[in-house]
């Protein structure tokens, strides 16, 4: 096509409609136009970082301020040497659509708003996509409802779409200021202290005993099992948006979005939980009452009629730091987490000095169902770890930094967990152990009663941290399901004084001050575990999905082939967790449903991986991820059965909010999207610049070389 032609965006679409494409064709043609997209915005961004011969500090400062795409991208692929990056630009004659690419996903800052105009809200705000601009065009979305589900639960995103377009909703980009020695400190003071030093004495005493020791390793196992699944996906795709951006990319958008409800379930429970557990902590240390400073309403049914304002304050001082700035916020992390650490080898050292052996015996009380009963329940003292996860978007360089403080941090935090927890036990007997505060108490009985003190300060500092980075990660993980318009895409949106998400906070603080104003932490703890296993068996699902399935590359007998596999992985775990928890003769059924796991496990192993990791991997891919698959499930089956109610509950509204706004706002987003990106990328390709790119590897420069 000659370079002057230019055809208008609906003259494209409809050239594209009459040539009759099916939607595998259509698929593939989006593929093709986006990776021409990122070729232009690639030379785009090369001339204005090489023209120059002597750039200043300021503007090479500003080539790396929002790259387009991931980090591991680029160090994966050597720099082009292709001479059309040193060629004038060829000038598109729609003008503003090439404009438009090149802002869209320039590696230059935008302009930031005022403070002013983030606070500026309008209803476009809230609900900009199409089916919401009338009563009338939202009927008419509503009486496509079918449709629409069946495409949004067969819709996949893609590596591109989440790290270059979804990050243009929030307008100001978050800032890259994290190193691995923050993530390390941000994993520590995330996981310390959410629940071993208020879940160990209550599952020590009413499940598991001296091996309390055991639960915290299985629980420590299966946590750094999901570690692993977590860290290959952040260096892959390193957003803001966790486990949510990446099962959206490989199980599609349904999926995600009942992972995104659940998230957002975890992160308000999780922070609600902490703040009661904090506030009993420090009424024990005034009163030996860890209801003393709440205030008892005998109309409220049981389980929420105790109200607690010292947790909606705390909730709310946390997150307004949290808010201030994230390096800062990592900062004060960093300091509060060298002091708990101390205090930690303290306790342990204590522990083994004052420990009584005949307190281990008998070291099973309650059996072998109690140690999993109560691993399922421990399991929120490592949860915090995905929180990391959402950071990688502001982490300097994820493809070594995420590995560093994921992989190593929990796994001296497993070591930690059962030391801790060994002590304990071998200082007190089980049944004496207080369900409250059993570190504060067991070291007043033994004659240290000064050391309670230090013990309910560091237990209370833990607490603290925990809700200081759990509010960082609750926001990311919003921020990036407010930029796939799951909920209102103003919630998306950085402030461009704080570089942070303080919409996304608010948020979070609102709704888990009020939960944590009402709710026992008992009601709490088991709702919480079930969402966080959960989503953690989806992440080693996908991971599996992503090694062994590519879109339009894997052939149907190979998609078979995995799916039989996975089901009897999935099945086979199921069954497990069933027959342990239902039927008298577990160990028999629970060897027959092991030896069916191991078959479908080395089926897929004996399968043609479609995929491999760019930098990164998780080792022993299928064992590793099937291996969390069944850990994960098992530990679900292990929780009550109310639960199981209170989670499909929760589940079954958000499926409806899904169902009549949800599926609505993410369809109108998806489909505009792909028909500007085709319209953009046919505009420049009829300028007569003609591109081909290998999907996923398109060159990119290192401005600063």
């Amino acid at each position: 096509m000659p370079k002057n032609d230019s055809k208008a965006p609906s003259q494209i679409i409809q050239s594209i409609q009459i040539q009759g494409m099916n939607r595998a064709n259509y698929r593939r043609r989006i593929q093709n136009t986006i990776a021409a997209k990122e070729e232009f915005i690639h030379q785009s961004n090369s001339r204005s970082c090489v023209s120059k011969s002597a750039p200043t500090s300021k503007e090479q400062k500003n080539c790396h301020r929002f790259p387009p795409t991931m980090e591991s991208s680029s160090e994966s692929q050597p720099p082009s040497n292709s001479s059309s990056s040193s060629k004038p630009l060829a000038r598109n004659s729609n003008s503003h659509l090439s404009t438009r690419l090149l802002m869209a996903s320039s590696m230059e800052e935008p302009p930031s708003s005022s403070d002013k105009s983030y606070w500026a809200w309008t209803k476009h705000d809230f609900f900009p996509e199409k089916s919401f601009q009338s009563l009338a065009s939202y009927k008419s979305a509503l009486s496509q409802i079918c449709p629409r589900l069946k495409d949004r639960v067969f819709g996949r995103s893609s590596d591109t779409f989440e790290l270059v377009d979804l990050r243009r909703e929030s307008v100001t980009p978050l800032v890259k200021c994290l190193t691995w020695w923050d993530l390390i400190w941000l994993a520590f003071g995330s996981v310390v202290g959410s629940g071993i030093f208020s879940i160990t004495g209550q599952e020590a005493h009413n499940h598991a005993g001296p091996s309390i020791v055991l639960s915290y390793a299985v629980s420590g196992l299966s946590a750094l099992l999901s570690v692993f699944c977590y860290t290959e996906f952040t260096v892959e795709v390193p957003v803001a948006g966790g486990s949510f951006s990446f099962l959206r990319i490989e199980l599609g958008d349904f999926v995600a979005f009942i992972a995104a409800s659940n998230i957002l379930l975890e992160a308000i429970v999780g922070a609600a939980g902490l703040g009661r557990s904090w506030s009993s902590y420090f009424a024990s240390m005034i009163k030996d009452d860890s209801d003393f400073l709440r205030i008892r309403v005998n109309s409220f049914p049981n389980g929420f009629n105790l109200l607690d304002p010292i947790a909606v304050v705390l909730l709310l001082v946390t997150n307004g730091i949290a808010m201030s700035g994230t390096k800062r916020t990592s900062f004060l992390n960093w300091v509060a987490s060298v002091l708990s650490t101390l205090v930690i080898v303290f306790i342990i050292v204590v522990g083994f000095v004052k420990a009584k052996t005949e307190n281990l015996v008998p070291f099973f009380p309650f059996g072998a169902e109690g140690v999993f009963q109560a691993a399922a329940v421990v399991y929120w003292s490592y949860t915090g770890f995905d929180m990391v996860a959402t950071m990688a978007e502001e982490t300097k360089r994820p493809s070594r930094d995420i590995p560093v403080g994921l992989v190593g941090g929990m796994s001296f935090i497993t070591i930690i967990y059962c030391l801790m927890s060994l002590s304990l036990t071998m200082m007190q007997k089980y049944t004496d152990i207080d369900v409250n505060a059993p570190y504060t108490v067991v070291f007043d009985k033994i004659g240290m009663r000064w050391a309670k003190y230090l013990v309910s300060i560091v237990a209370l500092k833990g607490m603290t941290t925990s809700l200081l980075v759990g509010s960082l990660g609750q926001a990311r993980y919003t921020t990036q399901i407010a930029r796939a318009h799951m909920i209102p895409p103003l919630f998306a949106r950085v402030h461009p004084r704080t570089r942070t998400p303080v919409n996304a906070t608010l948020l979070t603080t609102i709704l888990s001050a009020l939960i944590s104003f009402f709710t026992s932490l008992d009601v709490l703890s088991s709702v919480f575990s079930f969402s966080t296993l959960f989503i953690f068996m989806l992440m080693a699902v996908a991971l599996l999905v992503r090694r062994y399935y590519v879109t339009d590359a894997t052939p149907k007998q190979g998609l078979v082939k995995f799916l039989a596999c996975l089901s009897v992985i999935v099945g086979s775990s199921i069954g497990t967790a069933a027959i342990w928890n239902l039927n008298n003769q577990k160990w028999i059924g629970c060897a027959v449903c092991g030896a069916v796991w191991f078959l479908g496990t080395l089926a897929l192993q004996l399968l043609t991986k479609q995929r491999a990791p760019k930098l990164w991997g998780v080792p022993l891919v299928p064992w590793l991820p099937s291996l969390s698959i069944v850990m994960n499930i098992f530990l679900i089956g292990s929780l009550g059965y109310l639960a199981f109610i209170r989670f499909f509950v929760c589940s079954a509204v958000m499926l409806l909010y899904y169902v009549f706004v949800g599926v609505h706002a993410t369809y109108d987003v998806v489909h505009h999207n792909e028909r500007d990106t085709l319209v953009e990328a046919e505009a420049y390709i009829h300028s007569g610049k003609e591109t081909k790119v290998e999907d996923g590897k398109a060159d990119k420069t290192d401005c600063a070389n």
